[in-house]
């Protein structure tokens, strides 16, 4: 009933002069959003010292096999001193030279920074390459052929393809950590959705907010929990039957959200937030009259179930991640083009291929961009290392000892909120659990909550706020290919995040009192 009031009353105050024309104030967009992070950030450079940790390896034990991983030591905590013993204030100017890092310059810092393996250059690549590569497949007209005979074929049951679909990437989430790859889907589901008759929005709740509620109530997930367990000290997967209890309430509750919010835009769709942005997709539902359907259009599409298929088999069975999945991708845009061409759908050539490449990736430049300026706030406040030193690692530290002097129940809530505010600085969840669990852990032991609870705290911290945060990659890219704004996404998803935050309070706070350990 809550998850319905919220939804039943949103949008009331924003389309309140919609009817008389009458300009009402706009979110601003979220490039400045992040530029007034970024001087937030660059202000506490100058108030808070910087401080660093030692670091140390731990090893645990999944399914067998034996795991290492460098955390922070959590008793090794110093300030950084000059040769006076004063403390050193890392300070951030308007510029910087030789690499460093100012606030006029974070963004180009934070575009260039890390590796093909992740944040912010790998990321930025991986997006530009899929959206490239789904845009030859688009190109084929293949997938818009094959919704309109999907939806002849399932009339009046179109309802069910949010729950399926809701439940299957939530699996995904919780299963193998599924987060990046909801990008290529939300491609392909989009216009699916439009069509009948809801919104972008709908889309991205039914993948990427779907896979965030799987990876932030796992049970099993290699990247977050089990990796937290791991470092914690406790048995990896231990509290699975819990856990999988709590998966399967949070994703109704998700399923439930969506439902009766995608039944209100589908009864008045200028209720939505992303409507004037849907414009893409119902331009596109314009053009189609007619669905086609040949050989050429079979074996697209099942060059995209088996490239699907593939990509998923790989991220289980061998842990391939970013520079294997775009890849894979890459190899399905280019088999997708050459049938096109072979088959001539949609009268397709080879220069239209490389044209259909080009303008998908180029649909992904905007939210590459706010990926690297997210990554250049973090690099403001030291770039998440603990061995050098930070304010971030200062802001770690002095959480910890605030954590440490609580009752036994606020300490545990209190972890669970700082979880979800840290996770604006780490996204990743093997990162996060790295740099926060070998800190929280002792002190669960000494405010006399458990290490499971603070499992518990740090994977719903961790997972839910990734469905708001401008700084997660995944939901920028995923918001960029639906073409939602991230303003017009945070307006919608405020709602949301209360509900699932008062939600996973109550769990964190009675998974304490019931000794889950």
């Amino acid at each position: 009933m809550l998850g319905y009031y919220i939804i039943m009353n949103t949008h009331t105050k924003e389309h309140a002069h919609v009817a008389d024309g009458t300009k009402t104030w706009q979110m601003p967009d979220t490039l400045i959003l992040i530029f007034i992070v970024g001087i937030l950030a660059t202000i506490m450079t100058y108030f808070i010292p910087a401080g660093h940790f030692d670091s140390q390896q731990v090893t645990y034990l999944v399914d067998g096999a034996e795991k290492s991983r460098t955390v922070i030591d959590p008793h090794s905590f110093q300030y950084a001193t000059d040769e006076n013993g004063d403390l050193v204030y890392q300070s951030v100017g308007l510029f910087a030279s030789g690499g460093g890092i100012g606030l006029m310059n974070f963004a180009f810092e934070g575009l260039v920074s890390g590796s093909k393996w992740g944040s912010a250059i790998g990321v930025i690549m991986f997006m530009l390459v899929i959206g490239g590569a789904f845009g030859i497949v688009m190109r084929t007209g293949t997938i818009d052929n094959g919704i309109l005979r999907l939806i002849d074929k399932t009339k009046g049951s179109e309802a069910l393809f949010i729950p399926v679909l809701f439940a299957l990437f939530s699996l995904g989430g919780a299963v193998f950590g599924m987060g990046e790859e909801a990008v290529a889907f939300a491609i392909i589901i989009a216009p699916l959705m439009v069509r009948l008759g809801y919104d972008g929005i709908t889309t991205v709740m039914v993948t990427y907010v779907a896979t965030q509620i799987g990876f932030a109530t796992s049970w099993m997930n290699p990247f977050s929990v089990a990796v937290a367990q791991g470092i914690a000290g406790i048995p990896v997967l231990s509290g699975m039957t819990m856990r999988i209890v709590m998966w399967l309430a949070f994703t109704i509750v998700g399923i439930v959200f969506t439902m009766v919010y995608a039944s209100r835009i589908k009864a008045t769709p200028e209720l939505s937030h992303s409507y004037r942005t849907d414009i893409f997709f119902r331009k596109q539902t314009d053009t189609v009259q007619e669905s086609r359907w040949n050989l050429g259009d079979t074996l697209v599409l099942t060059t995209v179930v088996a490239t699907t298929i593939w990509v998923v088999w790989g991220v289980v069975a061998h842990a391939w991640y970013i520079p294997e999945i775009a890849s894979q991708f890459f190899t399905m845009g280019f088999v997708a083009g050459l049938i096109g061409v072979i088959f001539r759908l949609n009268g397709m050539t080879l220069n239209d291929m490389a044209d259909a490449f080009k303008e998908g990736a180029g649909i992904m430049l905007a939210p590459a961009l706010l990926v690297g300026c997210a990554k250049g706030v973090l690099l403001i406040l030291g770039g998440g290392t603990t061995d050098e030193s930070s304010v971030l690692n200062s802001i770690l530290n002095s959480a910890g000892g605030m954590i440490s002097g609580l009752p036994d129940v606020a300490a545990a809530w209190l972890m669970y909120v700082f979880q979800s505010i840290f996770n604006f600085f780490v996204t990743s969840g093997s990162g996060q659990a790295a740099l926060t669990m070998p800190l929280l852990a002792p002190l669960a032991d000494i405010a006399g909550v458990t290490r499971q609870v603070a499992v518990l705290a740090f994977q719903l911290g961790d997972g839910f706020t990734n469905v708001i945060v401008p700084t997660s990659a995944s939901l920028m890219a995923t918001l960029g290919v639906c073409r939602i704004d991230w303003g017009d996404w945070a307006r919608f998803c405020w709602r949301f995040i209360l509900l699932l935050f008062v939600l996973a309070s109550c769990v964190v706070v009675g998974a304490h009192l019931m000794g889950f350990a």
